[in-house]
């Protein structure tokens, strides 16, 4: 994915590492310009410059201040909640369920993202994930394609798959949502509608999430 404004940060790369190399120089007391001795400063002002540079696709990208005018996509990490809408009809009844509660896991470094939706019943786990923005709207959105992987127990009525979704990635009143919709290998297609639940990365399908009623079947 592309999570930065090139141009624009190789220019601050540039005039970052001029201000550390000057501030070398005024710290040792050295007057700027190509001489032997300011230019002995050179490799500790790139040691330097490396350092910031990984602190900063590290941690620093992820800073609200950052986004829109040097960071090109939001900070996604974290659990978002929702439900998702299928067009699946069940075989035996001819109908089609109602919406279905569902997570969505992401991981998102400065360069790379990774998803993984749960669901009560399966688990679907990204095989290629990318931000990518409009270049006339301007819409920015989340892509991925997955493998889906049902429950052992309802593997009769739901089998393995794969499938893709696209997200929109929305701000509204200052908070961000995922809407879009998704299509399987299996004829199947849907919509999905979440919002931010927590930065932490849950690891499954949380039991609050879990209808009462099928709490108490087991």
């Amino acid at each position: 994915m592309t999570n930065i404004k090139h141009e624009l940060l190789t220019r601050i790369s540039l005039i970052s590492f001029i201000i550390i190399w000057f501030a070398l120089l005024y710290f040792y007391k050295i007057s700027p310009g190509f001489t032997q001795e300011a230019l002995l400063k050179l490799p500790t002002a790139l040691a330097i410059y490396m350092f910031l540079n990984f602190i900063f696709t590290k941690w620093f990208w992820r800073l609200p201040f950052l986004q829109g005018w040097l960071i090109q996509f939001p900070d996604l990490q974290g659990t978002w909640q929702g439900v998702l809408q299928t067009t699946w009809k069940n075989p035996e009844t001819g109908e089609i369920p109602g919406p279905i509660p569902m997570i969505l896991v992401i991981k998102q470094s400065f360069k790379t993202i990774n998803c993984v939706m749960y669901t009560q019943e399966s688990t679907s786990y990204s095989n290629a994930s990318m931000l990518s923005e409009d270049d006339e709207s301007g819409i920015k959105r989340l892509s991925y394609n997955y493998t889906n992987t049902p429950d052992i127990t309802i593997r009769g009525r739901s089998a393995m798959h794969h499938g893709a979704a696209i997200l929109r990635i929305v701000k509204e009143k200052g908070k961000y949502t995922l809407q879009g919709e998704y299509w399987t290998s299996r004829n199947t297609a849907g919509t999905i509608k979440l919002k931010l639940r927590s930065k932490e990365s849950l690891g499954t399908f949380p039991e609050d999430l879990i209808p009462k009623k099928r709490k108490s079947e087991k």
